[in-house]
């Protein structure tokens, strides 16, 4: 039985609903390839090609679902708890080994969203439970939105992102459709590049990732550039004019992980070592609640997460 063979049947419904807004004025952005080589082949880290085969064939199977709303106790929880609803999911699949525990609906505290996975651990993306870009709300004004990774322990392999469901779980993200990352253990990013991915200049700072540092990931609107911070510091933009039109795309945060380590996710929970980051103009929970092109909350609404389609897939 094929590789790809294997995820059939396994499909689980976990999505949320949620919408964003453009206020956008002028053109907006073109996305364009970004200006440096793309590298055939990874520096480091090589995903083998029968799951570079299954991931394409995967993507190809499976369209991208359309973007929806946050379930009604989202958006309540969202107004009431802010950033704590935000969790990264358990996959299903038996490629991950360790643990998540924190934040999400159940957690009201300030648990701080931890993930370790054991040595035994192969690679997966591991997706947020909400999106932290939603398609169908206004922005409301805002700036960006952004997420931090902090480095506890890295002996194996860790990228940092975005994606849109469904993706491969199996796949680093920025590896395939609709999906960007910074890879930790070669420092090159990739935006639906299933190859060896693009060196990230800059400038000097980010030369090497290390235990104690913090990774941040942050989507610009008025650019629709996607960057990076390294322990506060913003990095130049990595990709530009991606996710467009953005009221097309649902889109979550998405960290790959295999091997041993131990990182904690912040959505907002604790002060961001981006300090901008902490401005309400950054939040993610801030663009929910507003439809686009409306004046107020929806009377008549469409389909939530949880009532029809808006799968991950699971080996």
């Amino acid at each position: 039985m094929g590789f790809l063979d294997k995820l059939k049947g396994k499909a689980t419904e976990v999505f949320s609903e949620h919408g964003e807004s453009s206020r956008d004025t002028g053109a907006p952005p073109q996305w364009a390839p970004a200006p440096e080589i793309s590298h055939r082949f990874g520096l480091w880290n090589e995903a083998p090609e029968e799951e570079f085969k299954a991931g394409e064939e995967f993507c190809h199977n499976y369209p991208p679902d359309a973007p929806r709303l946050l379930p009604s106790r989202a958006v309540e929880d969202l107004t009431t708890y802010g950033p704590k609803v935000w969790t990264i999911e358990k996959p299903s699949s038996p490629r991950f080994v360790g643990e998540i525990t924190g934040g999400g609906y159940d957690t009201k505290g300030n648990n701080p969203i931890t993930i370790h996975t054991k040595d035994k651990a192969t690679s997966v993306c591991l997706l947020s439970n909400l999106p932290i870009m939603a398609g169908l709300y206004d922005i409301q004004g805002k700036s960006g939105v952004y997420y931090e990774v902090y480095i506890k322990k890295m002996k194996g392999v860790v990228s940092i992102g975005t994606a849109c469901r469904p993706y491969p779980e199996w796949r680093h993200p920025g590896w395939n459709r609709l999906s960007a990352a910074l890879h930790l253990d070669d420092l090159r990013k990739f935006f639906e590049d299933p190859e060896g991915g693009r060196d990230y200049h800059t400038d000097g700072i980010l030369s090497a990732v290390s235990p104690h540092d913090t990774i941040g990931c942050g989507f610009e609107f008025a650019t629709s550039s996607l960057f990076f911070t390294y322990n506060g510091t913003r990095l130049p933009p990595a990709f530009t004019g991606i996710y467009l039109p953005r009221q097309q795309f649902d889109v979550f945060a998405a960290i790959g992980i295999e091997g041993h380590n131990e990182i904690h996710v912040n959505f907002g929970t604790d002060l961001f070592k981006w300090k901008e980051g902490n401005t309400w103009e950054w939040k993610s929970e801030g663009h929910v609640g507003r439809m686009h092109g409306s004046g107020g909350p929806m009377d008549e609404l469409p389909p939530m997460y949880g009532e029809t389609s808006g799968t991950t897939r699971a080996l």
